[in-house]
Formats: structure tokens, C-alpha cells, sequence
């Protein structure tokens, strides 16, 4: 009897080390499980939910969490991440092997948190893709369900809706779609943006090798590009564009290549945002 309940606790014992457990730090919001023969690794942040109207009679789902501790007197700085089309922020957990690097999307999340910074993410229409670069609209943009959700996400955080928040220190980032809507801040949401980070991305109107860049806003944000040379999707010399038009209007800009990368988060993606958001308090 002692020998079978030993052998029942060492297989137990074995089976948890195979299957592996989340771990969390003490101080933050986030868990991460590394990969094992049976699963992949995961990173898990806990989050809120609200929703927010996008039109008369329509609302939109939009997830966010704080970080834990106390926030500066002015309240957290925020940073509004943007999603790729058809990859909802349903949640804030990823695994290793989702599409598009989306791991390392979830490593953004956690790093953004860990280090001081709330975190939004507002779904874009139906949860398919922004509507900055589609025709019509993109030349009529203030028509837009986007323009009014956007709008009212802004309110929502001067208003306290998400917490204490500081409406001085908003920044923005995405990936795909979710980064030429990241240059949409500097297009139609003049002065709210202290920096932009666009992962995979363009000018706001652009879309794909269809690109180009007008007179920017003297008003800009500093823009930080991350960019694969051999993405397919949004070819490498698009974002080059707005990042040479950046550089010729005397804004600042900065832009990172992966020389293999694709249409994706990278791993160097999460250091690099924080970094830059870091550089414009």
C-alpha cells in the first residue's frame, strides 16, 4: 500500500513537471508557462472588459488592465494597442505559435503592464480590421464608426472609465492594420499621442504596396517603425516611405528591420516599444 501511494505521488509529480505551471511574478499582472513535449508556452494576462459605443446604436468590445501598485499622481500613462486584421484581442493570452508572432504580442502586453503601463485594446468592426485605409471612408474618415469609437475610447479615459489614467501620456501601437491605425492617431486625433510604434505598417491611408505618403501633420507624434525586410503583406519599402517622409519634415522617427522577418511581431518588438515609449514621458 505505502509503495503504491508513492509510486501515485511521483507520478503525479512527473506528470505536472511534463505538463508544466503557469508562474507568476508577485508584482505582476501576467503568467507565463513555458513550452513543454505536450504544450506550447503561453503568457496569460489577467484583464477587464467594457464596451463602448461606436455609433447611435452600436457598441464595441474593448478589453484593458492596469498595473498593479500605485499610480503616479497623474495616473498611468496608457498605451492603446491596435489589432491585426482577423486577430481579435479576445483576451490577453497567447501562445507560442500563434500566427503573426502573436507570442510575442502577448510579450508586449506583459512587458507594457510590468513596467508601469496601462493597457487597451479596442476590437476594431466586427473584430475584422480598422477602417483608416478603406476606400471612401479613408478620404471621408471623420464618417467613420472607427472615428466616433476612437472618440469615445478617448473620453473613456479622461473620464476615469479604465481607472486612473493619464490622458497627457496616451501612446498607441499595432500591428498590420492595427499599425497603419496607429498612424491614424497622428492623422485625426491631433495632440492626444505623446508616440506611435507601427509593427508591420504604414501610412494611415496606405494599404499594402498601394502606398503614399502625403505633407504630415507639423504636430506628428515621434514614430518608431519595426518591420520585416521580406514581409509579402506590407512590403518593407512602404513603411520606408513615411519613415523618409518623417526624417524629411524633421520629425522624429526611428525604424527597426528584422532582415528575415515576416508580417509579424518580433521578439525584439516588446523591448524596443517600451524603450521607445520610455524616451517620450
Amino acid at each position: 500500500m505505502q509503495r503504491s501511494f508513492a509510486t501515485c505521488c511521483l507520478f503525479l509529480v512527473a506528470l505536472l513537471a511534463l505538463l508544466g505551471t503557469g508562474t507568476a511574478r508577485a508584482d505582476s499582472r501576467c503568467s507565463e508557462r513555458s513550452a513543454t513535449r505536450l504544450l506550447p508556452a503561453r503568457i496569460s494576462c489577467s484583464h477587464q472588459t467594457t464596451w463602448i459605443p461606436s455609433g447611435p446604436l452600436s457598441v464595441r468590445r474593448v478589453i484593458y488592465q492596469t498595473p498593479l501598485g500605485t499610480p503616479p499622481a497623474q495616473g498611468w500613462p496608457v498605451v492603446l494597442i491596435y489589432q491585426g486584421s482577423f486577430f481579435p484581442l479576445n483576451d490577453f493570452t497567447y501562445y507560442s505559435g500563434t500566427p503573426f508572432g502573436g507570442f510575442h504580442e502577448g510579450k508586449l502586453v506583459q512587458t507594457l503592464l510590468d513596467n508601469g503601463y496601462a493597457v487597451i485594446a479596442p476590437s476594431a468592426p466586427a473584430d475584422l480590421f480598422w477602417q483608416t485605409n478603406i476606400p471612401g471612408l479613408a478620404q471621408a474618415y471623420e464618417l467613420s464608426t472607427d472615428y466616433r469609437f476612437i472618440g469615445n475610447v478617448l473620453q473613456a479615459i479622461r473620464q476615469g472609465h479604465f481607472g486612473w489614467l493619464d490622458p497627457n501620456r496616451q501612446y498607441a501601437t499595432g500591428i498590420s492594420s492595427g499599425g497603419y491605425n496607429s498612424s491614424r492617431m497622428a492623422v485625426s486625433f491631433p495632440g492626444q499621442f505623446k508616440a506611435l510604434a507601427i509593427q508591420s505598417g504604414s501610412y494611415a491611408t496606405c494599404s499594402g504596396p498601394a502606398c503614399r505618403v502625403p505633407e504630415l501633420p507639423a504636430d506628428h507624434p515621434p514614430t518608431t517603425f519595426l518591420h520585416g525586410f521580406i514581409d509579402v503583406v506590407v512590403p518593407w519599402w512602404s513603411m520606408d516611405l513615411y519613415y523618409d517622409r518623417l526624417l524629411h519634415q524633421g520629425i522624429e522617427t526611428t525604424r527597426y528591420t528584422e532582415p528575415l522577418g515576416g508580417h509579424e511581431w518580433f521578439a525584439a518588438s516588446p523591448a524596443h516599444i517600451l524603450a521607445w515609449f520610455d524616451a517620450h514621458p
